[in-house]
């Protein structure tokens, strides 16, 4: 007499019994498998294999494909949710501070692993865009806008975003020298400012209109 199928989603007995331990060792292997390959070209068997289990394991802990996702760059956003604190100390040197605050999670090699992971696969896949949407703008910039005195606090956030963004896709993505290889410092020193600006500085005034004013009919 055979075995009954298992369902999807529920592991093997001995696969189960590893409990925290598989759900963590699950974690770094997709971590890993979506920093190395992107959303579209990693599966939940890849990181099932990666891991050790069974595939059927990761939808136990996890669900889809989508969820394990979210899961595994959450742990690489969790530094990046106390930014605000960076800027709350004050107007005065936010600049450089969030500047060398960004470069300092990138450098990180525990944190840059979940990081190239959204940003790589961001920029393919539409599931991926909705987790980096929900985790930058809900719960991240949010906050830096909460803290700043300023016109229009999201937009000067999701300014000030799109700088860091874009060295990040520069320095570790694509890695376009000489960026990729410069001194971390020297780029805090060249971007700080932007950076203040953006978060900062009042509103300008409109420029005026340069076209001159019909003259009046006769």
């Amino acid at each position: 007499m055979t075995d009954a199928p298992r369902r999807r989603g529920r592991p093997a007995r001995k696969a189960a019994e590893d409990g925290p331990v598989a759900r963590e060792r699950i974690l770094a292997a997709a971590r890993a498998e979506f920093a190395a390959a992107g959303y579209d070209r990693t599966s939940v068997r890849g990181i099932a294999k990666a891991a050790g289990v069974d595939p059927a394991l990761v939808h136990h802990y996890f669900g889809s494909k989508d969820d394990v996702f979210a899961a595994a760059i959450e742990v690489g956003f969790e530094p990046a949710l106390a930014v605000s604190a960076v800027v709350g100390a004050g107007p005065e040197g936010v600049g450089e501070r969030l500047a060398r605050f960004f470069l300092g999670l990138w450098e990180d090699p525990a944190a840059r692993g979940p990081l190239l992971a959204v940003i790589r696969s961001a920029m393919t896949n539409e599931a991926a865009a909705t987790v980096l949407r929900g985790f930058v703008l809900r719960r991240l910039l949010e906050r830096v806008a909460a803290e700043l005195d300023v016109p229009d606090p999201r937009f000067r956030a999701e300014l000030a975003a799109s700088h860091m963004v874009g060295i990040a896709m520069l320095r570790y993505v694509i890695q376009v020298e000489p960026l990729a290889s410069a001194d971390p410092e020297r780029i805090v020193t060249l971007v700080a400012p932007a950076l203040q600006r953006y978060l900062t500085d009042p509103d300008p005034e409109p420029a005026p209109d340069p076209t001159p004013e019909p003259d009046p009919a006769p």
